[in-house]
């Protein structure tokens, strides 16, 4: 009897990343980068650090979604780039100042010349001449249309070709960008770090919506328990009587009412309108 072929043995499958560690290997490789990013795009070292830190932080809340999306490091990179941009951030005391410029004239000039641009302007010269992506990428990720997308970039690389005629070659862009990115040593936090954070962000807004609840909860019972429970028509507002003075306040009397006074004392024994009690 003819002997089967044994089969190979299947290869055994790669043991799939934790959660944690998907989410660390998405930071490593995403975080230093986009903290620089995000100093161009706002010229403030310590609001990148911060825009990037939320966007990993609600990333690893939304981590199932994160993790299935198609380009998990354009959600945190648009994440970023909206925290860093809101308008919100001109309200707080500490960045109502700006910071220290770059040492470098011509990185400083280069840095001034990308603030002054309107915020859409910049951050699509950001995504295309900085970052690399193409023209539907940017679009797509500054939530505009194609020719809106290729307008803004026209109009941002025209101001900088203007106050900076060197940069009117797109790769010369690209290549100072990058040069202006390097130049400042932005550190990002740890993973773990930025993990931590964000699970107490997450418990402290859960435990403050339960004791909103429990307050809503409270109020709408006391309420109940007090409300009256019939109707009661309010008290009809005094009307004048004819005839009657109204109520003054306290003070000496005019001379009417001293008239009146006497008249009526006058008029309790011997007036015919009253009737007066015969003693027995």
């Amino acid at each position: 009897m003819a002997r089967q072929p044994v089969a190979a043995p299947e290869p055994r499958p790669e043991h799939a990343l934790s959660p944690a560690q998907a989410f660390d290997a998405l930071y490593a490789f995403c975080a230093p980068a986009l903290v620089r990013q995000t100093y161009l795009l706002t010229g403030r070292r310590e609001l990148a650090r911060e825009s990037v830190e939320r966007a990993f932080q609600l990333a690893w809340q939304r981590w199932p979604e994160v993790a299935r999306d198609r380009d998990p490091a354009g959600w945190v990179r648009a994440t970023a780039y909206d925290c860093a941009l809101s308008p919100w951030h001109r309200f707080r005391p500490r960045y109502r100042h700006p910071e220290p410029p770059p040492p470098d004239a011509s990185d400083r000039a280069l840095l001034d010349v990308l603030l002054e641009l309107p915020a859409p302007q910049r951050r699509t010269l950001l995504l295309y001449d900085g970052v690399g992506l193409d023209l539907p990428e940017t679009a797509a990720e500054t939530e505009a249309s194609t020719p809106a997308a290729a307008n803004r970039l026209l109009h941002a690389r025209a101001s900088v070709a203007t106050r900076l005629p060197g940069l009117s070659d797109p790769t010369e862009l690209n290549r100072r960008l990058a040069e202006l990115a390097s130049v400042e040593r932005l550190r990002a936090a740890k993973p773990t770090t930025v993990r931590d954070g964000s699970e107490r962000r997450a418990r402290f807004w859960t435990r403050a919506a339960i004791a909103f609840t429990v307050a809503l909860i409270g109020t709408t019972a006391l309420t109940l328990r007090t409300a009256p429970t019939r109707y009661e028509p309010p008290v009809p507002p005094g009307q004048t009587v004819l005839g009657v003075p109204p109520r003054v306040a306290p003070g000496p009397l005019s001379e009417k009412e001293v008239e009146l006074r006497a008249k009526l004392r006058s008029e309790a024994q011997n007036g015919p309108e009253r009737l007066v009690p015969q003693t027995g």
